[in-house]
């Protein structure tokens, strides 16, 4: 009998590893992507299966708007939003 390497796991809530790195990475490029959020001092970051979005935006709006892009990817109810506005 032949069997397949079983390979760990990565997008487990709380694991650390690809998974996480790769979700990390989408937020923030889906945020620099937006045409109508200037996201250059948002920090992302994860906190077991969620995303924290930390540190400054310059619009009334962009708190909102940042949560909204970060939930697109991972869900609502998986965003700690700590964004201050300027």
């Amino acid at each position: 009998m032949i069997g397949f390497p079983v390979f760990p796991d990565h997008d487990e809530p709380g694991r650390q590893g690809h998974g996480e790195a790769a979700t990390r990475a989408s937020v923030e490029s889906a945020l620099h992507a937006a045409g109508d959020l200037d996201a250059r001092e948002i920090i992302v970051s994860t906190l077991g299966a969620d995303i924290v979005l930390e540190g400054f935006v310059r619009r009334h709006g962009d708190v909102e708007r940042a949560a909204e892009i970060a939930e697109s990817i991972v869900g609502r109810g998986h965003v700690h939003n700590r964004l201050l506005r300027r």
